[in-house]
């Protein structure tokens, strides 16, 4: 295991004391915690070091009545939470520090957090935290970034793990905190953590024993400033990688991602590959999912650890090349740890998606209703575009600064009709008068949205119009290729008012 540098010197006010910052194992008694943030891994770290003897304060600028009674939940505790705008544009002048744990959600230009790094205090994410604190004997950290696939392939990995009678579960950007992952009383074996690269930004010191970058492509530039800083902090997951850096061959950015990783003596590349697979790789064939990384003999043997048949339940047709690659990349992570073929294959079969990843809704009158609402960049959306032959596509939404013209020029051969959701509807409709422009295209008046009447409005206009442009042996899919929040409140609920939406649609034809 790596050993983290000791960080810029500081007085006593500002920044940990020399004895508080060795790791694994972390001692976090006495510390003063600055947490920003008080969604799900700011509780976590609250509560978590509360526990250890730290002495806490939380600020958000969220006072809503959710967190109000988790204040007070956790002022019962000797937690001091400060809710309103009032407490995050600086730092308490009213107390010294040793620590902030920000959330990933606060931009790196949030003033309170350059003032905190200014005044030499360090600023950690949730994750860099529950690294340091693990006990030294805690769990092995399978690590899972990327732009898309990375709630499909840790799900995926914690269903193979399972299978193999460890004691692992999902955690990070899905699911479990870290924190209170790494801290579990009962002890885990291994977990399988998923890490945006939001994160990724401010985690320095990983080690996980093996960790896959699925896949980079444009996202979230608004927040990381440019393209290279934004695949130069999923890259940060390979940081100490003990046995394995699993990389998309088809992506040359993960490949080299891994070339620049700074690892352990001995840590190994495995590629993963739609295709036949090379010495060292993982990939497809004769229908098979093959193993050619962690077998005696690579260059003369493969093992065979699964079928596309068993991940044909996984999506309308069968399983898109984006859930196999996804399956390939949660395979190789547990064959990096050990795990034996049977449970691959077992822990595949037995994989159910999650809610609102390409999740087939309705058949009606002979058209698949798909809820692809988690597809909220061009590359996502692309992959579930390209798993049909004719799509009915819903699209919209606040692009984040992507660039949508690629994107539809992919798929256009397979759009027969196009349904816009969105405030701002000209990327995609400019897109689409380029590529496709005999397409039929309906913009959904956008109206007031202001409150879930309003929004349950918009989406009922979005699945009506699609019914209309849809025949028999077409697909319907919400893949907006964009984010959610400039007309509801997150992805979800999108994914929620579509299904709704559909299911009074069945019913009114049936």
């Amino acid at each position: 295991m790596t050993t983290p540098p000791a960080g810029p010197t500081t007085g006593p006010a500002h920044g940990l004391p020399a004895e508080q910052r060795d790791w694994p194992g972390m001692d976090v008694a006495g510390l003063r915690i600055l947490v920003t943030g008080f969604g799900v891994s700011g509780y976590a770290v609250a509560d978590q070091t509360m526990q250890r003897g730290a002495r806490v304060l939380v600020v958000d600028s969220a006072d809503t009545p959710e967190n109000r009674e988790k204040a007070r939940i956790l002022q019962v505790l000797g937690v001091e939470v400060r809710l309103g705008a009032e407490h995050t544009g600086s730092l308490p002048a009213d107390r010294e520090l040793d620590l902030v744990v920000t959330s990933p959600g606060w931009r790196p230009e949030q003033p309170l957090l350059v003032q905190a790094q200014q005044a030499g205090i360090p600023v950690w994410s949730e994750v860099e935290l529950a690294r340091r604190m693990q006990a030294a004997d805690g769990p092995a950290w399978l690590g899972i970034t990327g732009t898309n696939g990375k709630t499909t392939a840790v799900t995926m990995l914690e269903s193979i793990l399972q299978h193999a009678g460890l004691r692992a579960v999902a955690c990070g950007n899905v699911g479990l905190p870290v924190i209170e992952a790494a801290l579990d009383p009962e002890g885990f074996d291994v977990l399988a953590v998923e890490l945006s690269s939001f994160q990724l930004h401010r985690t320095e010191h990983l080690d996980c024993q093996a960790a896959a970058v699925l896949n980079v492509s444009d996202d979230h530039l608004d927040w990381h400033g440019s393209a290279p800083a934004y695949a130069a902090a999923k890259g940060r997951i390979y940081e100490g990688v003990e046995r394995a850096c699993v990389y998309s061959v088809a992506d040359p950015t993960t490949r080299r991602l891994v070339e620049q990783a700074d690892v352990l003596e001995g840590a190994r590349a495995i590629g993963i590959t739609l295709g036949s697979p090379g010495p060292s790789e993982l990939g497809v064939v004769d229908g098979m999912l093959v193993d050619r990384a962690f077998v005696p003999d690579r260059h003369r043997q493969a093992a065979e650890l699964a079928t596309l048949e068993d991940l044909a339940h996984l999506g309308p047709h069968g399983a898109g090349p984006h859930i196999v690659l996804d399956a390939l990349a949660a395979a190789a992570l547990a064959r990096a740890h050990g795990v034996e073929q049977a449970a691959v294959r077992d822990g595949l079969r037995a994989y159910r998606i999650g809610r609102h990843r390409a999740e087939l809704v309705a058949r009606i009158d002979e058209v698949a209703w798909v809820d692809d609402t988690k597809a909220t960049n061009p590359a996502a959306a692309r992959a579930s575009l390209a798993a049909a032959e004719r799509v009915v596509w819903i699209a919209g939404g606040d692009t984040k600064g992507a660039d949508i013209d690629p994107l539809v020029q992919a798929v256009a051969g397979r759009l027969v009709g196009c349904v816009l959701l969105g405030a701002d509807p000209a990327p995609f409709a400019e897109a689409l008068e380029r590529h496709a422009p005999d397409l039929p295209v309906v913009r959904v008046d956008p109206g007031d949205t202001g409150d879930v009447a309003g929004r349950s409005r918009l989406m009922e206009e979005a699945v009506q119009a699609a019914c209309s442009l849809a025949s028999a042996g077409d697909v319907v899919m919400l893949a907006p290729a964009a984010a959610s929040i400039d007309q509801f409140r997150n992805y979800a609920e999108r994914g929620e008012l579509f299904a709704a939406a559909v299911e009074r649609l069945a019913g009114a034809n049936g």
